[in-house]
């Protein structure tokens, strides 16, 4: 397969980037880039302002991830302060999610039409303008609804942001990308113990005022370092699509929602009609992508098994790491009764298990191909969710909910980089609207995996004991899911 990585244009010309110049790259899978001189040293290295760039958009993608993983930590108080069942308490992360599935597509196709760095600066403001408004939310419904906007500015940073790495790393791309998206569990380390902090000494509002400073300093210094991104000649955006998939999502997280209330009833017109509806959407969203020319999901990124399958991988990942990550803080303060400073720490204990792996496994890709980490990291993700429930007596919860998280952080980076990877190798000319694919699948699974454990969980007499086995479940798809990453056509050397 041929593809061109950063900026695609004919061979022997060259692409503006701002002020800079890069020289296009030849590359085949598998295959080393093409050297103008016959000379390694010869062989272009980007844009010569590539680390300035790269610090702007990881802080911008620090402050991303610091979202994804500060508000579990402060939903029992939520929970509390808002007077709200857990089941549409958890919506404060599921609706979040949902803006991610609807926007990342988008934000991927625009990207390439407008310019990156527009994009990119366009996201920075709607996320640090609707954290400020999210502060000052009065019940939980307008929080849900705050926290979608929210997500409609943070999850358009990841397809913008991998695009600008991609186009200022030249043939360096596949470890700039790796060592970028590695960037997540520095949040996840850092949002656990801040909302710990918050909800302990303050209140749970200081998990959104927080992205106020840092928010203000990417816009400042996106708009004055960031070097301006070339447009492209972009196909139509399917907004029919884009709204079907999204309500559909929405209608049927609803239902789920539904199941959780005291007095749900399977057999209600509400939740059957919901159902119902959902379904009729999922078959016009089916049936719209296969009609339409430029459809939200390009066919040409799902035909194939290679593509299927990472689907599936992401889909899985996101439900065990994205989904019900989410809830360990919950899970840790309801069924051990771990106070919220202790709970985040726990999250965050899985987080410096991931950056301690991460970078490694980053820098060995080239060698090790992308099959071996995923299929090592997804299974000790599974053995590490697992042993959270079945806790040995005589060990303090707090020490072996931090033992196991770690354990489980060690999977994610040793899968992480590979799984980012795998997918774009396969067409490096489309890194945005890639990037924004895998991140709507994995959001996707995140919303299944929530919906589903918090309806169960609210009509539970121990709610914990619930979301435990929740963690233990998880794995099964992970195992069942591995003889198919097995017969991948493996990759090694860059993309």
């Amino acid at each position: 397969m041929q593809g061109h990585g950063g900026i695609h244009t004919p061979p022997g010309e060259s692409s503006e980037l701002g002020e800079h110049t890069i020289p296009t790259l030849e590359t085949s899978r598998g295959a080393r880039p093409r050297q103008e001189s016959g000379s390694a040293n010869s062989e272009p290295q980007g844009d010569p302002a590539r680390w300035r760039i790269f610090s702007i958009v990881g802080f911008a993608l620090f402050m991303s991830s610091l979202d994804l993983t500060i508000v579990g930590t402060a939903l029992p108080a939520i929970h509390r302060s808002l007077n709200s069942p857990i089941n549409w308490t958890a919506w404060t992360i599921t609706a979040a999610t949902l803006g991610t599935v609807v926007i990342m597509p988008i934000a991927g196709g625009i990207s390439d039409q407008f310019g990156r760095r527009r994009v990119f600066i366009i996201s920075a403001v709607v996320f640090t303008l609707s954290s400020l408004a999210c502060g000052f939310a009065g019940n939980i419904y307008l929080l849900v609804v705050l926290r979608a906007f929210q997500a409609l500015g943070g999850g358009a940073f990841m397809p913008s942001a991998t695009g600008i790495v991609a186009d200022s790393f030249g043939p360096n791309r596949d470890r700039a990308i790796a060592m970028f998206t590695s960037i997540l569990p520095v949040g996840a380390i850092a949002g656990p113990v801040l909302g710990g902090v918050f909800v302990t000494y303050w209140s749970w509002r200081g998990i959104f005022f927080i992205n106020i400073p840092i928010g203000i300093a990417v816009i400042t210094a996106a708009v004055r370092y960031l070097p301006k991104s070339p447009r492209r000649q972009a196909d139509s955006l399917d907004l029919y699509g884009i709204f079907l998939l999204g309500a559909a999502v929405l209608i049927a997280m609803f239902a789920i929602t539904l199941l959780g209330e005291s007095n749900a009833d399977v057999g209600s017109p509400l939740f059957i009609g919901s159902l119902i509806t959902a379904a009729l959407l999922a078959l016009a969203f089916v049936r719209n992508t296969l009609r339409n020319p430029h459809p939200i999901i390009p066919l040409d990124l799902l035909r194939g098994r290679a593509f299927l399958i990472m689907d599936l991988v992401n889909f899985i990942y996101g439900a065990a790491v994205l989904g019900l990550g989410a809830l360990v803080p919950l899970y840790a303060e309801d069924r051990f009764h771990i106070a919220p400073l202790q709970a985040g720490t726990v999250l965050a204990a899985r987080a410096i298990g991931t950056i301690a792996v991460a970078g490694i496994a980053s820098f060995l890709l080239r060698r090790t191909g992308f099959r071996l980490p995923m299929i090592v990291g997804m299974t000790i993700i599974a053995l590490g969710s697992a042993m959270m429930f079945f806790r040995p007596t005589g060990i303090d919860p707090f020490v072996w909910l931090s033992v196991t998280t770690g354990f489980t952080g060690i999977g994610m980076g040793a899968a992480m980089p590979a799984a980012n990877n795998a997918t774009l190798s396969l067409a490096t000319e489309n890194v945005a609207a890639i990037t924004g694919m895998r991140g709507m699948f994995r959001s996707i699974g995140s919303i299944v995996a929530v919906s589903i454990m918090t309806a169960v969980a609210s009509r539970s007499a121990s709610p914990g004991v619930v979301l435990g086995w929740g963690f233990v479940l998880v794995g099964v798809p992970i195992l069942a899911v591995m003889p198919l990453v097995l017969s991948l056509e493996d990759h090694r050397g860059n993309w």
